[in-house]
């Protein structure tokens, strides 16, 4: 069993593994739904939206959902953490 560690929603770390779409995925689950974390739509569309360009198709489905309940503000604030993160990493 691999042992996994997110100290926050920015640091994301898997061993010497790559972080995987199923990692962003769970992240954005927690989000949405406030395990462990405040929820958090924007963080949550971020993190779907991270899994989904590695193709969870899964993390595509939960993203267009909580987008129905967010601003066209919110989705452009989540979408430009995405691209932020991706930028960094």
């Amino acid at each position: 069993m691999a042992r996994f560690e997110i100290n926050s929603a920015e640091v994301a770390a898997m061993g010497h593994q790559a972080i995987t779409a199923d990692v962003f995925f769970r992240m954005g689950i927690d989000h949405s739904i406030g395990r462990g974390v405040a929820a958090d739509m924007i963080a949550a569309h971020k993190w779907f939206n991270l899994a989904a360009a590695q193709g969870n198709a899964e993390a595509a489905r939960w993203r267009q959902e909580i987008s129905q309940e967010m601003s066209a503000a919110e989705i452009a604030e989540a979408q430009r953490q995405a691209r932020e993160w991706m930028t960094r990493h």
